[in-house]
């Protein structure tokens, strides 16, 4: 491979904003590709996948290149060596890798790859509290797992289509896809393509969900003239996946407390066809004192860690902090303790995240039934999804139905 200067400084340039000001690397990656109209698919892959690459091993790159944050521009340019060096590319006779020592950082890498912290770049404290809640041989594979390019997944919109339709119509546009086994609606892209760009999606024939969040939306168990609550609906990815279970029918009440992130489910339910949702902004208690015991089914897809989703959020590693975890785990018992009275006698109820770690979901599910709201509920089944194992997200799903 060959590297060509403006977009290898494209990549720096990204970098410094990630690492030194903060800034998610989805917006600068989004930012990253606008700056050359000229650039082909082949530039814009690079770019992305360079800047996501060197996000995810930030740590393990820094230590092989000696260098500490906050990172100047020259360190920045150090840790690109490192990357290029290790994925076997011949550095061009630039200034910037000058006496770049190749067969040094070779031996560092040797002998940080022993280390699991520095061999999977993760901070101290993620690696203890990893082991701590999963164990040694389970973290390992787990952090593995989560260290690889996740894959692009679609959510066909029955709605609208079928997966053998969609995929015959992406077939058009060059894009290939397979069906998943066990997941009814899902399609696998074989190769990463930018699918939004696609009439497809345009028009609501899918929505890019990664296969294990497709299976909280089915836990559910909703039918066709239910009253559904999406409690912390977020932009709505199982929203639209609700509503299509529910084929239009019955009321679906989606809620958040950011309204934001409302307006953006509003515009994805208009492009999907979906008719049957309401939006509900939390700002007081109020709103869900209105719901209390009237709704047949209702999902607390709770906030959480994220430590399930490190694949497609490779610098929430390193924006995530341990005291994050404890508060958020306060949060999701105040959740679990508020929402859970909306469901209606005889109804049901699933509480899912998109972590791994056991503190925040079967303890969290052990810790309601105990309290004076989860009396009134049974435990009907638990599912956890590993990304060692699935080769998708990290995620949990509890199901519990409230008695009668």
């Amino acid at each position: 491979m060959r590297l060509h200067r403006n977009l290898c400084f494209t990549v720096i340039d990204s970098l410094m904003a990630i690492f030194n000001e903060g800034v998610y690397a989805d917006k600068v990656v989004a930012l990253a590709l606008k700056k050359d109209k000229r650039w082909g698919s082949k530039d814009r892959k690079f770019v992305a996948e360079t800047i996501y690459e060197i996000v995810r091993w930030k740590r393990l790159y820094a230590e092989i290149a000696e260098v500490k944050e906050p990172f100047t521009r020259d360190n920045v340019w150090r840790i690109f060596a490192v990357w290029a060096v290790l994925r076997g590319i011949t550095l061009p006779d630039w200034k910037y890798f000058e006496h770049t020592p190749v067969r040094r950082i070779k031996g560092k890498f040797d002998e940080l790859s022993k280390i699991r912290k520095f061999k999977e770049s993760i901070p101290d404290w993620m690696d203890e509290i990893g082991v701590k809640e999963l164990g040694e041989k389970k973290w390992s594979q787990e952090i593995a797992a989560q260290n690889k390019q996740a894959e692009v997944i679609l959510r066909v919109n029955t709605l609208k289509t079928t997966k053998e339709k969609l995929r015959a119509i992406l077939m058009d546009d060059n894009i290939e896809t397979e069906f998943l086994k066990d997941y009814q609606d899902a399609l696998i892209l074989k190769e990463r393509a930018n699918v939004f760009l696609t009439q497809a999606f345009k028009d609501g024939l899918f929505e890019v969900q990664d296969a294990s969040s497709q299976l909280v939306a089915y836990y559910l168990d909703v039918e066709p003239g239910m009253r559904v609550v999406d409690t912390c609906a977020g932009a709505g990815g199982k929203t639209l996946h609700l509503a299509s279970l529910m084929n239009n029918k019955g009321q679906l009440i989606a809620m958040d407390i950011y309204e934001s992130k409302l307006k953006q489910l509003k515009t994805r339910a208009k492009r999907n066809g979906v008719h049957n949702v309401e939006f509900r902004v939390i700002d007081s208690t109020k709103v869900i004192k209105k719901l209390h015991e009237k709704a047949d089914r209702v999902l607390i897809d709770a906030p959480c860690s994220g430590l399930g989703v490190l694949k497609r959020n490779p610098d929430s590693k390193w924006k995530l902090q341990p005291e994050f975890i404890e508060n958020i785990k306060k949060t999701q018992a105040e959740v679990l303790d508020n929402y859970s009275k909306i469901v209606k006698p005889g109804g049901k109820m699933v509480y899912a995240t998109c972590s791994v770690l056991p503190s925040e979901n079967e303890e969290q599910i052990k810790h309601f039934l105990n309290s004076e709201a989860g009396k009134n509920f049974s435990f009907v089944k638990e599912h956890k999804v590993l990304a060692h194992e699935s080769g998708f997200d990290g995620f949990y799903m509890a199901l519990l139905e409230r008695n009668k």
